[in-house]
């Protein structure tokens, strides 16, 4: 623990993601409980790559080195079923075979037991994002913002430790964007999760409000 009483958050140590012999980007930075990093730059530069170095899924194309710390907890090695990472993507991906609520108890921490306990904690879940009465819904027939706060939710019932968004805003409407995003960064501020955002868009950087890192393709 710091001396605030906070949690050490996310640190990242001397993070390098290459690939064919080239660096794409080294960083270190720290995201403290609550807080947004930010990283921008161009298509090519390495920004999915670190999320996905992050998350540990990162492809055997790339290289990575360096040191993750969760809560001082090094994650550098650790599979990533292990590590506690939630993850939104351009898409809600939401599971078509599964109800709206089969996707939540499908991220529904297993920590919570019990049918009943788990089923009242989805419904609860949907109230939050004003879908409630959805649990039986087919994900088809739902918008796009209805499908990004679905998503949102599911990400955030497996109680992860840190969250990674992959420009999860993207695909959304000028006006559903604004909506989605300030309801992405008020749970993940609320929760004091240490968020990593990459995107295109200064906008989301603004809004995010932490610090931003723009890094770009080496010659």
């Amino acid at each position: 623990m710091t001396p605030d009483g906070k949690t050490d958050g996310l640190q990242l140590r001397r993070m390098t993601i290459g690939v064919a012999g080239r660096t794409l980007l080294s960083l270190t930075a720290s995201v403290r409980p609550g807080e947004i990093l930010t990283v921008m730059g161009p298509s090519g530069s390495g920004k999915s790559a670190l999320l996905a170095a992050l998350g540990g899924f990162l492809d055997t194309a790339f290289t990575a080195s360096g040191e993750i710390l969760i809560d001082g907890s090094d994650l550098t090695d650790i599979p990533a079923e292990k590590r506690g990472a939630g993850m939104l993507f351009q898409d809600a991906l939401l599971f078509p075979h599964l109800s709206v609520g089969g996707n939540l108890l499908f991220g529904l921490s297993p920590a919570i037991h019990g049918a009943d306990k788990r089923r009242h904690v989805v419904e609860e879940a949907l109230a939050e994002i004003e879908l409630t009465g959805f649990f039986d819904r087919d994900p088809a027939t739902l918008s796009g913002g209805q499908k990004a706060r679905v998503a949102l939710q599911r990400t955030l019932l497996s109680a992860p430790r840190f969250l990674l968004l992959d420009e999860p805003f993207s695909k959304l409407d000028t006006d559903l964007r604004h909506q989605i995003r300030d309801l992405v960064f008020t749970r993940a501020k609320a929760l004091k999760l240490p968020v990593v955002l990459v995107t295109h868009d200064q906008s989301d950087a603004l809004a995010a409000g932490g610090e931003t890192v723009t890094i770009g393709v080496e010659p």
